[in-house]
C-alpha cells in the first residue's frame, strides 16, 4: 500500500493546513506539496504541549511505557508504508531505512523498560536526625522530575531515528515531557507518516493531545519561534554547527534561557599506531574505505581524518586506502544542499596549504564520490581548518614525523563525538600516553574499530566537548539521553500524604 502525504500540520491532535506551501525534493518518486511552517502554528502546539503537561507527567511509568510501546507498534504496522516514502525522500537504501526504523522502535521500547525500572529517578535518601548536635538534619528526599515541554529539530541524515518519533522525542516522552517537533524538509512525508503513528498512540492510550505535535518546513522564523517561545523548557538538536549554534545563541540570549542540547557533528579521528599499521596497515585501510563511505559518508560518527606516523608503513596504507576507496563509486546525498555543502568542504579541503591530493573524483548534481588527501603532522598543526568536518566520504590522511607529533596532533583536536585507537600489544605504551587525551577530547573512544554506527545502550554517549555537541554531559543516544530532560528536586520534611508517587513509602 502506498502512502500518500496530506501535507498538513499535526497540533494537538488536529492536522491543520496552512496557506503556503513548499514542495518535497525526493531522489525518486513523486514530489509532494506540505505546508510551511508558521510562529502562529508553533505557537498553537506549545501552548497544547503545556496544557497536557499536568496530566502527562503525572501519569504512571507503566502508562508512559505504554505509550512509548504503542508508538513502537503504530510505527511497525506502518513499516512497508515507511521505508517506500523513506527511501524516496532521502535516497537511502532500502535495508539502511528497514535497520533504522527497527532502531527507532528498538529505542521506544528501551526507554519504556528503563522508565519501568525506574532508576533514572536518582532517588536518594536522608534519614531526619533529631538530635544531632550542634543542629539537627531535616528528613531529605531528592528525586528527577520532567521539565516541561521540549522542542525537537528533526535531523536530515537519520529520518527516522533522530527525527520525529527519534530519539530525543523518545527520552523526552520517557521522561514525562511533552513534545514539539520541528519536521526537516529533506524528509516531510515520512515525518507525516511518523506523526500519524504517534497520534495513533495518543488514541489508543486515550491521553492529552497536546503531548505531541509536528510542525513541517518553514523558515527561519519558525525554529526561532520555537526555540524562543517562553512556555519550552530545553531544545533537542541533530544538525551542522552553523544552525545549531545560531539556535543555542537564541536559547541563552532568552530573558530566561534554556539548555540547547545540540548535537553538531566532528571528523572522528583515528590513530593508527606504529606496530598495528605495520602488521595490519592493508585491513585497517580496508575497513576505514567501509567505513568512510558508508551511507555516502553521511553519518556523524563518520571518520574522516586519520593519523599516522610517517615511513613507509605509512605510505603503504595510503595506497591500500587509495585503492579500497576507489572502488566505491557515487552514492545519492541526501538534499542538493547537502551535495553542494560537499563539494564546497572538497575545494576547501584541496586548496589548503600543504594538503595534497591521494584520490580525485567527479561528482555533481545530487551525486557524492569519494575523495582522499594527504598532509604532514606540520601542516595539520598550523591549519585549524583542516579539523572542520566535511559532511560526505571524504578522507584526510595526516603524516606526523613521530610519537611526539602524533601527541601534538591528539591535543590540538577539538572536541569530537568519537576518537579510535588502532593498535597492537606492541603499541601498548603509545596507546597508554593517547589515551588520557583522547578520552578529554571524545565523548567515545574505541580501540581496533570503526566510529560509523552507535550503539543504543545503557552505556553510550553520544557527545562530546564542543564542537562535537553543545552540552560535553549529555548524550543523545542511549539511556543516559533521558537526563537532559529531567531536573532534581529535593523535599525537606513532607509529609507522606504529599509525596510524588515515585518517593512515597520510599
Amino acid at each position: 500500500m502506498t502512502f500518500t502525504p496530506h501535507g498538513k500540520h499535526l497540533v494537538a491532535g488536529n492536522w491543520v493546513a496552512s496557506d503556503n506551501k513548499f514542495q518535497s525534493e525526493p531522489a525518486h518518486g513523486p514530489a509532494h506539496d506540505f505546508g510551511v511552517g508558521t510562529p502562529a502554528l508553533v505557537d498553537q502546539a506549545v501552548r497544547a504541549a503545556e496544557a497536557a503537561f499536568e496530566s502527562y507527567s503525572a501519569l504512571t511509568r507503566a502508562a508512559r511505557a505504554a505509550f512509548l510501546d504503542a508508538i513502537a507498534d503504530e510505527i511497525e504496522a506502518r513499516a512497508a508504508e515507511i521505508t517506500e516514502i523513506g527511501t524516496q525522500e532521502s535516497g537511502l537504501p532500502v535495508a539502511r531505512l528497514e535497520g533504522e526504523r527497527g532502531r527507532t522502535t528498538g529505542q521506544l521500547r528501551l526507554f519504556a523498560r528503563h522508565i519501568e525500572a525506574g532508576d533514572y529517578l536518582d532517588r536518594r535518601f536522608d534519614a531526619a536526625l533529631p538530635d544531632r548536635k550542634p543542629l539537627p538534619r531535616p528528613e531529605l528526599r531528592m528525586m528527577q522530575l520532567p521539565i516541561g515541554p521540549v522542542a525537537v529539530f528533526g535531523a536530515s541524515n537519520f529520518p527516522l531515528a533522530f527525527s520525529t518519533a527519534g530519539g530525543d522525542t523518545a527520552s523526552a516522552l520517557a521522561a514525562g515531557c511533552p513534545v514539539v517537533v520541528k519536521g526537516h524538509s529533506a524528509h516531510p512525508g515520512t515525518a507525516e507518516i511518523v506523526a500519524e503513528a504517534v497520534l495513533a498512540a495518543i488514541r489508543r492510550c486515550d491521553l492529552h493531545p497536546g503531548v505531541f505535535s509536528l510542525i513541517q518546513g518553514g523558515r527561519r522564523d519558525v525554529g526561532q519561534a520555537l526555540v524562543q517561545h517562553p512556555l519550552i523548557r530545553a531544545v533537542g538538536f541533530t544538525g551542522s554547527l552553523g544552525g545549531g549554534r545560531a539556535l543555542f545563541d537564541l536559547c541563552a540570549a532568552r530573558p530566561d534561557p534554556i539548555p540547547f542540547f545540540g548535537e553538531l557533528g566532528s571528523v572522528n579521528p583515528m590513530f593508527i599506531l606504529p606496530h598495528a599499521l605495520g602488521a595490519r596497515g592493508a585491513a585497517v585501510a580496508a575497513g576505514w574505505a567501509g567505513s568512510l563511505t558508508m551511507g555516502a559518508g553521511q553519518y556523524c560518527t563518520n571518520p574522516g581524518v586519520a593519523v599516522v606516523i610517517a615511513g613507509d608503513a605509512a605510505d603503504a596504507f595510503e595506497a591500500a586506502a587509495k585503492a579500497e576507496v576507489g572502488k566505491v563509486g557515487a552514492q545519492t546525498m541526501l538534499t542538493d544542499g547537502i551535495a553542494q555543502a560537499y563539494r564546497a568542504g572538497r575545494d576547501r579541503i584541496a586548496a589548503s596549504k600543504g594538503v595534497r591530493e591521494v584520490l580525485t573524483t567527479t561528482c555533481d548534481l545530487r551525486n557524492a564520490t569519494p575523495y582522499l588527501y594527504s598532509t604532514t603532522g606540520q601542516d595539520w598543526l598550523a591549519n585549524e581548518a583542516l579539523g572542520e568536518e566535511v559532511f560526505g566520504p571524504l578522507g584526510l590522511i595526516v603524516h606526523a614525523k613521530d610519537a611526539d607529533e602524533m601527541a601534538a596532533l591528539a591535543r590540538s583536536l577539538h572536541g569530537q563525538l568519537t576518537c579510535t585507537l588502532h593498535l597492537d600489544a606492541e603499541d601498548t605504551a603509545l596507546g597508554q600516553r593517547l589515551m588520557p587525551t583522547l578520552m578529554r577530547k571524545a565523548g567515545r573512544v574505541l580501540t581496533n574499530g570503526f566510529s560509523t554506527g552507535v550503539e543504543v545502550a545503557d552505556s553510550m554517549v553520544h557527545g562530546g566537548p564542543y564542537p562535537a555537541s553543545t552540552n560535553f554531559g549529555a548524550t543523545s543516544v542511549g539511556t543516559l539521553s533521558i537526563r537532559r530532560w529531567l531536573r532534581p528536586v529535593c523535599l525537606q520534611n513532607v509529609p507522606q500524604a504529599l509525596l510524588p508517587a515515585d518517593l512515597a513509602g520510599q
